[in-house]
């Protein structure tokens, strides 16, 4: 039997992209858990990374798939800009553009414009560790801006058509023929174990995770506009809201040395910085 991993992106203190009081981590989970049962439904075994609002660090959602041994990993995230209703559409990432996992996006994406999304494309971001550090073809599906109005509409009135559509893309995908259920091989997504951006330890106890700050605003327009740009700078940027801010900040750190990287390069970037553990 096949086996797909799913995974709702941010969760618990980390939001995501925030736009008019709706949550990025709202969204996915929702969507997360109705394709699931879609595959289900079709007799593909799955796996979740969360169920609930609650926060992994990108690393450990990596671990929690790989522990699983996925044929698959499919992340869900939805998209911002610096501006609302700047970007339309829907976008699958990938480490790189090659093997299987390029088919599967091509596949979701394909579905997602059916319902009406405009396809942006598949597009290579290496950096990413859902990415990176998975041992299986992983994506991440991109669908559809928060922060648009067009796109919210059609997430909201056709959700049970994406989740339908997105569940069709990954189970065309299964039964192409070239993925025999129980195992994809080896292709992986990436440098799996490679690097140093280490998130996270994974195991027991939740540690104590330093991140880097790199504003604050009490309006979140300015906050959105930072989070993009350090988004297309490839820098594993979010936003929080806390005590009245939105802060946007870069990375969850294990180790302190790690954030202190981090800081270093960012402020090499030009941007103004420091650590903490909030």
């Amino acid at each position: 039997m096949a086996k797909v991993v799913l995974d709702a992106g941010h969760g618990g203190v980390e939001p995501g992209a925030v736009h008019e009081g709706r949550q990025e981590k709202d969204d996915t989970l929702r969507l997360t858990l109705a394709v699931g049962g879609i595959l289900e439904d079709n007799g593909v075994e799955v796996a979740y990374t969360r169920t609930e609002d609650v926060y992994d660090t990108p690393l450990q959602k990596a671990q929690i798939a790989n522990a699983e041994g996925g044929d698959f990993f499919v992340s869900f995230h939805r998209n911002s800009s610096p501006q609302a209703n700047q970007y339309s559409g829907v976008e699958t990432l990938v480490y790189d553009l090659s093997g299987e996992k390029v088919a599967l996006a091509e596949a979701i994406n394909a579905e997602l414009a059916e319902v009406g999304f405009r396809d942006l494309g598949v597009k290579e971001r290496p950096d990413l560790i859902v990415l990176k550090r998975t041992q299986m073809p992983a994506v991440l599906v991109e669908v559809g801006f928060l922060n648009t109005d067009a796109d919210n509409l059609l997430f909201d009135e056709q959700f049970a058509a994406i989740a339908e559509a997105i569940a069709g893309g990954i189970l065309s995908t299964l039964e192409s023929g070239r993925y025999p259920g129980g195992g994809y091989g080896t292709e992986g997504s990436g440098n799996s174990g490679a690097g140093s951006d280490d998130y996270g330890s994974g195991a027991g106890a939740a540690p104590k995770l330093y991140r880097v700050q790199t504003g604050a605003y009490r309006n979140r327009a300015y906050a959105e506009d930072l989070l993009y740009r350090l988004q297309q700078q490839n820098y594993p940027a979010f936003l929080l809201y806390d005590d009245g801010l939105y802060k946007v900040q870069v990375g969850a750190f294990a180790q302190l040395d790690n954030a202190v990287k981090m800081e270093a390069a960012l402020r090499r970037a030009g941007y103004s910085t420091f650590i903490t553990t909030e």
